[in-house]
């Protein structure tokens, strides 16, 4: 298995952990206050990212001031904004419209890949990116949605879409070498800092805290963060920002997917043939390194006899 193949297995699989957090986020809304929730996600998943870090006996990096500053923006931009501004947008709407609004993900990755990190993709990735933006855009404007949507909650949402694509690639300006398990134990200790402050000033959402928003809040802790975090570094460490930016269109299908199977929201024939270009946009990344591992091998066995 070649290393690009495994980086995007690696990215595949965090986006769809990336999914779940809108219906984590939407249980959540309903018991606990965004910075709160936020706060705990991180008080809770920061000691087990040191857990791992010792036992695996990673080394702490060696960062420079500009290295530092931006990875607190990372933090607070990723880490703390995408957090809160979703639980926020789902207090106000749909898990449904919340993975319609994220699906926009790949394409706010792919301007900030090209914009800021100066990426030029090849046509294969331009035509990728252009077929999951095919995708989002059949989900967007499905036709027949007479029922009142919340303007502020959309808002919201994207705001956390936007965060989230700098989260996922702003690391790539980072200049010292850090390994994604460090990286991923330093983004959940600044994104507890950075929440912390906020928290202590924030009204409680519900006069009693629901038992479900505390138990979403352990998964997304554990699952989507701790997982998460570091399959996606240890992916995009292995691909461009570019093409890491495909892969965000896998957390829109997930995230329509979830909300179908686990809260019981309608996906009509729109939402599916929307999921179906997306997925169409990620074969036509993963299957020629699929077919290019296959000849290395075969090439390596020929050589070998």
């Amino acid at each position: 298995m070649s290393e690009k193949f495994q980086g995007y297995l690696y990215l595949s699989l965090a986006m769809i952990l990336v999914g779940s957090t809108v219906i984590a986020s939407k249980i959540i809304a309903a018991g606990l206050a965004p910075f709160t929730a936020t706060a705990m996600r991180f008080a809770i998943a920061f000691p087990l990212f040191l857990l791992l870090k010792w036992i695996t006996e990673t080394p702490w990096p060696k960062l420079g001031r500009r290295d530092w500053l931006i990875l607190i923006a990372q933090a607070g931009a990723g880490s703390v904004g995408y957090t809160t501004l979703l639980i926020a947008g789902l207090s106000l709407t749909s898990a449904t419209d919340a993975g319609v609004v994220i699906g926009t993900l790949p394409i706010v990755s792919a301007a900030i890949a090209i914009l800021l990190l100066g990426e030029r993709p090849d046509r294969r990735m331009l035509a990728a990116i252009a077929l999951a933006a095919a995708g989002v855009l059949t989900i967007v404007f499905k036709p027949g949605e007479g029922d009142a949507h919340s303007p502020l909650g959309t808002a919201l949402i994207f705001g956390a879409v936007i965060c989230e694509g700098l989260f996922i690639l702003i690391n790539k300006r980072v200049g010292a070498e850090i390994s994604p398990l460090a990286l991923s134990t330093l983004m959940a200790g600044l994104g507890l800092a950075v929440a912390l402050v906020p928290a202590l000033f924030e009204a409680p959402s519900a006069a009693r805290i629901d038992k479900g928003a505390i138990v979403a809040v352990l998964y997304y802790a554990l699952i989507p963060t701790v997982a998460g975090f570091v399959l996606w570094y240890a992916g995009s460490a292995r691909v461009s920002g570019t093409e890491a930016s495909v892969f965000t269109a896998l957390a829109p299908v997930s995230a329509v997917l979830f909300a179908f199977l686990l809260l019981g929201e309608p996906v009509g024939t729109h939402q599916l043939l929307g999921i179906g270009c997306v997925l169409a946009a990620v074969l036509g990344l993963t299957v020629p390194q699929i077919r290019a591992s296959r000849r290395t091998a075969r090439a390596f066995q020929a050589g070998k006899a």
